[in-house]
């Protein structure tokens, strides 16, 4: 009797076992590297030239080893990193565990996802070319681009290849994006930051800013304080002026106009008609924002409507929400659909 009931139970075992390792994996991987950028070399702020990178495989891509898939370079915000991002550190927002949901309901076709922990010393890099913060913008178009390419099982090629971000990350998206059509071939903006000149002016804001001294100031400041200092690093460096090696936005009390202009320059609406012709080679274009969310839903409504001046196929909503509460679902709903739709899967 004993030996029976063993034998059932070493069957009930192995039906489960060849159940288990017999089903698909509905859950992808993730692997946090890091990227060497000759571009980010020599930053005065001292941000790391080898900056971490997190890369979310998808469910199939260790088992089907042959199979090659496109990629979405995805730009986090300002003072966030990728580890918030892809749960290594509890955020407001799980990437990996909304991605593997919608790639295990066939919303969307498998992709492979990487984001670059872009926070600098003074909370983000706004993915610009600078040689205080760093040459951002070429080592997310060009130096990471090629690492993944050659390390990964990707489809190198632009129209494989989408870039998406969120709040600074969404401004990075539209900058970079609007440069390197032959890189990139979709883009999708989610609640876009700095799209227009909104530079601080009121006594108050300005004198917040002309208080910050030190390095130590930065970590005590409010956030659109450490906001306006990252910007004066991004788009107003000046290596003769340390320990900030930037152009401030104010000099004794008053706006810098000289400053203003060089921030204005680098906002992509007064810019955009010299791009219109690379813009037009997009395969997609989205971009979305809650209508809580001010100014960014306000200056996503004018270039949804420069883009139909210009007869610019592109997705628009303004959707009820903020600038982080729906996130998450316009990820999962209208993202990454999207870039099933326009990147080219084989």
């Amino acid at each position: 009797m004993k030996g029976k009931r063993l034998t059932a139970f070493l069957f009930v075992v192995l039906l489960a076992l060849i159940f288990a390792f017999g089903q698909p994996s509905t859950k992808g991987s993730v692997e946090r590297i890091k990227v060497h950028g000759k571009s980010l070399e020599g930053n005065l702020e001292g941000n790391p030239a080898d900056p971490d990178v997190s890369v979310y495989l998808p469910p199939s891509y260790k088992k089907e080893s042959k199979r090659r898939y496109p990629v979405v370079y995805l730009l986090h915000g300002f003072t966030d990193t990728d580890a918030q991002w892809y749960g290594f550190v509890k955020h407001w927002i799980n990437l990996p565990a909304i991605v593997d949901k919608v790639f295990a309901s066939r919303q969307a076709q498998e992709m492979i996802i990487v984001t670059p922990n872009a926070l600098t010393r003074s909370g983000g890099s706004y993915y610009s070319n600078s040689i205080t913060a760093g040459n951002w913008e070429d080592f997310v178009s060009r130096e990471l681009v090629t690492y993944i390419d050659s390390h990964y099982r990707t489809i190198a090629k632009a129209a494989s290849r989408g870039l998406a971000g969120h709040s600074m990350g969404g401004y990075g998206t539209i900058r970079i994006g609007e440069r390197h059509p032959e890189i990139f071939s979709s883009i999708y903006l989610l609640s876009p930051c700095c799209l227009a000149p909104g530079n601080p002016r009121s006594a108050e804001a300005l004198a917040k800013i002309e208080a910050v001294k030190t390095p130590e100031d930065i970590a005590k400041a409010d956030f659109m304080t450490k906001a306006a200092l990252a910007y004066a690093a991004a788009w107003s460096p000046n290596p003769l002026r340390p320990p900030f090696y930037t152009d401030a936005i104010v000099e004794n009390g008053k706006l810098n106009p000289a400053v203003e202009i060089k921030w204005n320059a680098n906002m992509p609406l007064p810019s955009i008609d010299q791009y219109i012709t690379n813009l037009k080679q997009m395969k997609g274009i989205g971009f979305d924002a809650g209508d809580r969310d001010q100014p960014i839903a306000s200056n996503i409504k004018i270039l949804h409507q420069v883009l139909d001046n210009y007869k610019i196929e592109h997705a628009y909503e303004e959707y009820q929400g903020d600038h982080i509460n729906k996130i998450g679902e316009r990820i999962e709903t209208k993202m990454l659909p999207f870039f099933s739709k326009h990147l080219a899967g084989k």
